[in-house]
């Protein structure tokens, strides 16, 4: 298991896809709906800074609940990008790339989900070969 959030491949691809929304905000009609375009960059940020949160927790369990949360933060997205895509306000390759990317992370994490709540571990943070943390 990675030893920092930085190692885990479903943050540094959400951290990607937030970079990716960003400059669609920044270079589209968003710009003046500025209440959609807020909630989009704010949800885009939820989902990396949930994982990122998830993995400092004790438990596994702990940090599902936490994958969880970004998981619907990735489907908050993908709706508001087709909302903004039905007013005119990105295109729809804009649309599809970006959605595209979040599908791909809600899948990620329902698999890391899984493990987690497999594993069950109680103290995620100990050290290998049964030395204290």
């Amino acid at each position: 298991m990675a030893k920092t959030v930085l190692e885990l491949q479903v943050f540094q691809r959400a951290l990607a896809a937030a970079d990716a929304l960003f400059a669609i905000l920044q270079s589209t009609r968003l710009r003046q709906a500025r209440d959609l375009g807020a909630q989009l960059d704010r949800a885009s940020t939820r989902v990396v800074s949930d994982i990122a949160e998830g993995f400092e927790q004790k438990t596994d369990r702990h940090f599902a609940r936490y994958l969880y949360d970004a998981r619907g933060g990735a489907a908050e997205i993908r709706v508001q990008l087709l909302i903004a895509q039905s007013r005119g306000l990105i295109s729809e390759d804009e649309h599809r790339a970006v959605a595209g990317r979040y599908e791909e992370i809600g899948r990620m994490l329902t698999g890391l989900i899984r493990y987690l709540e497999q594993a069950d571990r109680r103290d995620r943070h100990k050290k290998e070969m049964g030395e204290p943390a």
